[in-house]
This record gives structure tokens, C-alpha cells and sequence, in this order.
């Protein structure tokens, strides 16, 4: 009987290559796929995120400098960059350079941190209960855009000259920027995410930690990023306009104290330590939470 094969024997034997073939073509892109970033060498690191900041902080001083030696203005408005530097050694000689920046850190980031149980919760209230939303929504926006400043008034005479006042202000200026981030960020859930999780069983709160708060993350991420500048800025606020002995001295105090002893230069050291304390901040914090985020989400490959 004739045989039934209709392979032609050159394609028969050339069979198992080309399996092979597909195999190792198969086995490249599952590399391709799971292979990570590779590391950035430390000098390109230097370069790409350390040399222009630098770059940046020695132009100003240089047109600084340029500044004062043309006389633009009188010392007494325009001080030199040695005389801030000579603020700068003699808060340190004295041992209270430290002091001033970590009163007004530690309350910044312990009112940030109250401001964040408060404002989680009633974020997700907000967005996901629509009678809330329609009765708050509008008023955390409001809020929202009120100066921090308009709160240490009202605050001061119903708390008095205390920490509590503090951290009132500090609520009041960051809450609803953490809530708005929050809403921003379950309104932009794809709908499907949503409706899947119901097929899986995924309702309620379970539903809401594993589907709405991981998909809603870079909303709520920008939320936490702005609640933070909101509440170093009412910080600062209520730390010019409220003095007391019993506050101790702050940032915010050091600023007025420049003021109201005319030192200009004092005033450019509390400028620079506010600037200094938000930059780190946002550098050893947010940052790497955003790089995370987007790395978790393919957005990102390198470091």
C-alpha cells in the first residue's frame, strides 16, 4: 500500500530545527520580558541628577554675588551670600540651628500625618458615596483654594497659643487637598477594573483596598504631594503670625524674628532653610514613591 505521508522529506527532517528554532526565539522574548533594568553607573547618575542642581545653586550665587557687588541695593536689603553663610555658622556655633529646623519638621510631618488618617477615609467617602460627594464635594474644593493664612486667626483665639493651634491650621490647609487627590483618583478607575472585581468577589471594603485604592494610586500619590506643600506652607503661616515663648522658635518664627530685627540677613536663612526642608522632602520622599508607582505600571524602566 502506498504511503499516506504527504510531508516532503527535506521539510521532515528539517522539523526538529525548526522547533528549536521557535524554542530559543520564544525563550529571547520570555528574557526580554523578564530581565530588569540595568544598573545605572554611578558617574552617569552624578551627571544626570546631581551636576545640574548644583549647576543651578552656583549660577544664583554667582549673580548673587554679582548683584551685591554692583551695588543694586543697600546691605541692609541685600545682604551678601558670606553674611547668610555667617548667620549659617554662628545658629550653629550656638547650637540652635538644628533646633529651628526640627520644630518645625516635627510638627509638619506629625500634622501631615494626622492630616493623611483624616483625609484617606473621608476621600474615599467622598468618592464613592454620590449624596457625600454632592454635599462636600464642593466644599473640599472650596477649602481647597482657601489661604492657609485666613485659618491661624480663627484658630488662635479658639485654641490659643499652643501646638494645638498649630496643628489645626495644618488639618485645615491639608485634608481637603488629600481628599480631592483621592477623588481625582477613583474617578479615573477604568469602569472594567471595577467590574471585574465584583466577577471575583472583590465588594465592599475588600473591593476598595484591592481595586479602587491600587488603581486610583497615582491620583492619590499627587493628592499626598500637594497635602504636604499645603501643610509646610500653613505650618509656616501660622509660625509668623502666632509667637510664643512657649512655641519655641521655628522656621516660621525665624523668618519674623528677621523681620522685626531688620536682618535681612536672618531673613535669607529662614528663606533658604524653608526651601531646603521642602526640596528634601520632596526628594527622599515623593519621589521615590512617584518612580515606584510608575515603575509598578511599566511607565518607567530606568532608575
Amino acid at each position: 500500500m502506498a504511503s499516506t505521508d504527504t510531508t516532503p522529506p527535506d521539510a521532515a527532517e528539517g522539523a526538529p530545527d525548526a522547533r528549536q528554532d521557535l524554542a530559543g526565539l520564544e525563550a529571547g522574548l520570555d528574557a526580554l520580558e523578564t530581565s530588569g533594568p540595568a544598573r545605572v553607573p554611578l558617574r552617569r547618575t552624578l551627571v544626570a541628577k546631581v551636576l545640574p542642581p548644583v549647576t543651578a545653586i552656583v549660577l544664583v550665587l554667582v549673580v548673587w554675588e554679582l548683584l551685591v557687588l554692583a551695588h543694586v541695593a543697600p546691605s541692609y536689603k541685600l545682604p551678601s551670600p558670606g553674611a547668610v553663610w555667617g548667620e549659617v555658622t554662628d545658629a550653629w556655633e550656638q547650637g540652635t540651628l538644628l533646633g529651628y529646623i526640627w520644630t518645625s519638621v516635627e510638627r509638619g510631618l506629625l500634622g501631615f500625618l494626622l492630616a493623611l488618617v483624616i483625609g484617606t477615609p473621608l476621600g474615599l467617602v467622598v468618592a464613592r458615596v454620590k449624596p457625600v460627594r454632592a454635599a462636600i464635594g464642593p466644599i473640599l474644593s472650596g477649602l481647597q483654594s482657601l489661604p492657609s493664612v485666613a485659618w491661624v486667626p480663627p484658630a488662635v483665639i479658639w485654641l490659643g497659643l499652643n501646638d494645638r493651634m498649630m496643628y489645626a491650621v495644618i488639618l485645615l490647609g491639608a485634608v481637603p487637598s488629600i481628599a480631592n487627590g483621592l477623588v481625582s483618583g477613583v474617578d479615573q478607575v477604568p469602569p472594567l477594573y471595577l467590574r471585574a472585581g465584583r466577577t471575583l468577589g472583590a465588594t465592599g471594603l475588600r473591593g476598595t483596598w484591592h481595586i479602587v485604592m491600587p488603581a486610583a494610586l497615582p491620583g492619590y500619590l499627587a493628592g499626598l504631594k500637594q497635602g504636604w506643600a499645603f501643610s509646610w506652607r500653613s505650618l509656616m503661616a501660622a509660625e509668623i503670625i502666632a509667637s510664643s515663648p512657649d512655641l519655641g522658635i521655628g522656621l516660621g518664627q525665624l523668618l519674623e524674628n528677621g523681620r522685626t530685627n531688620s536682618s535681612m540677613s536672618m531673613v535669607f536663612l529662614a528663606i533658604f532653610l524653608i526651601l531646603i526642608v521642602g526640596v528634601a522632602v520632596d526628594l527622599l520622599v515623593f519621589s521615590p514613591l512617584e518612580r515606584w508607582v510608575l515603575r509598578s505600571r511599566g511607565l518607567v524602566t530606568k532608575s
